[in-house]
């Protein structure tokens, strides 16, 4: 059963300001093929284009709550609890098969056979969609894509939230901080330095930096430590090649924990790479940091193909809308 404050809203979330979440208009359950459960909010309008969004490591569906605001008035917003996180139960196996099982699980159920989303991934939200890019149901229900702030392949020996020269130490060092078994405890003035260091960049406000410090001090202990493990050994180069419909992709240039190589390295192999947007001074949680840049990536790929690959729109309008391919770095 969901877990709410008497608002509706998550717990672990701010209670007031630009990052507080909106209480969805309806709640379900997906169950994923191991029968792994998972909560999904609706938000907006019934009618409006789909957008679906798939959040990172040790967030929830909180950490949307800027886009969820933005684009509820006229879309039709899905969000889901990734397992472990948020309030979908904690499974006894991670992996990313089983992230991309739980995306298709989510689109069958909020929507109709043949309808098209936009679906948007930050960090191992992104690993999620890459994981699920040559799958039935994902091809079936995926209209373009979003991917913030990721990366497929070489996550640790990439990192540079240790200030050292690449090589075996760092990739070590690294290995064993982002994958420690130590509790976050509260969130504290120095744990919210901590986690501004690592994973925001240096003029992210004090509003931002508490969104984000409630949202991840609030993923389980356990869970953190078993998804950690599993994004230490992701390998999804591969399928990268298979994500096949337009694909725009994001990253703050001071992201220490998917530095911008990782979206070049996409941006290089993906077939229909719609932009690469590249956010100066911005760290990792780039759709906190710049919500309305990452919505007006959202919105520009709904205008663009958000209606596409529904029967009777492919062909002259879905190659006039996909020879919008650019490269820009946003001031």
């Amino acid at each position: 059963m969901s877990r709410l404050t008497r608002s509706g809203r998550p717990p672990s979330s701010v209670t007031d300001g630009p990052y507080t979440p909106t209480v969805p208009s309806r709640e379900l359950t997906a169950v994923s093929a191991d029968g792994a459960r998972l909560h999904v909010e609706v938000h907006g309008v019934a009618d409006g284009p789909v957008v679906v969004l798939a959040h990172g490591w040790t967030c929830s569906t909180a950490f949307w709550a800027a886009q969820i605001r933005e684009l509820a008035p006229d879309h039709r917003v899905v969000a889901y609890d990734q397992r472990g996180h948020g309030r979908s139960p904690a499974s006894p196996v991670c992996g990313t098969d089983l992230l991309a099982d739980d995306l298709e699980a989510v689109l069958a159920a909020t929507l109709a056979p043949g309808e098209k989303a936009v679906v948007v991934g930050h960090s191992m939200g992104g690993m999620t969609v890459l994981a699920a890019s040559a799958r039935p149901g994902f091809r079936e229900h995926t209209a373009a894509v979003l991917l913030c702030s990721t990366g497929s392949s070489r996550l640790v020996a990439e990192s540079l939230v240790l200030p050292m020269r690449a090589g075996r130490l760092r990739t070590w060092l690294t290995r064993r901080s982002l994958s420690s078994r130590a509790p976050m405890g509260p969130v504290t003035p120095v744990s919210k330095r901590v986690l501004k260091y690592a994973t925001m960049g240096a003029g992210s406000t004090p509003a931002m930096v508490e969104a984000c410090a409630r949202i991840v001090h609030a993923c389980p202990r356990r869970v953190r430590y078993a998804w950690a493990r599993v994004l230490d050994g992701v390998q999804l180069d591969a399928q990268v090649s298979e994500l096949t419909v337009p694909t725009a992709v994001v990253v703050g240039t001071a992201d220490r924990l998917t530095p911008p190589v990782h979206a070049r390295a996409l941006a290089a192999v993906l077939p229909r790479c719609h932009s690469v947007t590249e956010l100066p001074g911005l760290g990792h949680m780039t759709p906190v940091e710049a919500p309305g840049a990452v919505t007006g990536v959202i919105r520009e790929l709904v205008a663009l193909y958000g209606r596409l690959g529904t029967p009777g729109t492919h062909g002259a309008e879905s190659a006039q809308a996909d020879s919008s391919v650019r490269m820009e770095e946003s001031a």
